[in-house]
């Protein structure tokens, strides 16, 4: 990340994100003691701000200035809570359609996703505050701008979020090759969030666990699947396809 994008110290560091300016993570020296460390730390844990707990070493190497054991990086992004985006879409009339990322780590492949998104009318992804690829100016690069259009939801605790989507009606339909089904039997017209999982790992079990349902894409070749980023597209303009036939895609 650019130079500009960074602030160090424990004081400019508590006095940005006081101030309201949107911080993407925090690193904290390893060992580091004391109440204004402490006041930063519980700071950050209010705001739902990723910390990783870092040798001095690396932080030596990311700058020469007076660090003082912390480096933040402002987000050059903003993010919302999924708490104002639901009402929000139900006022406009809208029926929801969330995308939940789980563990995808590339870059490229996040602004791949948002770039279709965004074209699609998805209302928002959601994405955990750990574990996920940092969205960054070359996620904002492969989006081609649409991380600046698509709103875009941190998340403590995923399970925690679709829980809370279920509670207010929102339908979970997990991608992953486990299923049985195939995603056009799924009715996409009723408010979803679609999880997409990570190459490698896929969706974790615990998400799978509390899905309603669980889908996959046909696949004949010897390549056993499709990047996410692609699978994304087929899973959200299936919906389109749907909402449209339906006459309730706005």
């Amino acid at each position: 990340m650019k130079k500009e994008n960074q602030i160090y110290g424990l004081r400019p560091v508590i006095e940005a994100i006081k101030s309201g300016k949107e911080i993407d993570k925090i690193l904290f020296q390893k060992g580091l003691k004391g109440t204004i460390y402490n006041e930063l730390r519980t700071l950050a844990f209010n705001k739902n701000i990723a910390i990783q707990f870092v040798p001095v070493e690396k932080l030596n190497r990311i700058t020469r200035k007076n660090h003082q054991g912390i480096v933040a990086y402002i987000s050059l992004i903003n993010y919302y809570n999924i708490e104002d985006i639901l009402p929000m879409v139900y006022e406009k009339g809208e029926i929801p359609l969330f995308l939940i990322l789980d563990r995808i780590t590339d870059v490229r492949n996040i602004g791949a996703i948002s770039r279709t998104a965004e074209c699609a009318g998805v209302q928002a992804i959601i994405i955990p505050d750990k574990g996920s690829a940092q969205i960054n100016a070359d996620a904002i690069k492969s989006s081609a701008g649409a991380l600046h259009l698509v709103n875009i939801v941190k998340s403590r605790n995923l399970k925690n979020t679709i829980k809370y989507l279920k509670d207010n009606g929102i339908q979970i339909v997990a991608c992953t090759e486990k299923s049985d089904d195939y995603y056009y039997s799924t009715d996409f017209t009723i408010p979803t969030a679609i999880i997409m999982g990570s190459e490698e790992n896929g969706i974790s079990n615990d998400l799978l666990n509390i899905s309603d349902c669980k889908v996959k894409i046909p696949v004949k070749g010897e390549i056993e699947s499709l990047n996410v980023s692609v699978a994304s597209a087929v899973i959200v303009y299936e919906a389109v396809k749907q909402r449209i036939n339906s006459k309730i895609f706005k």
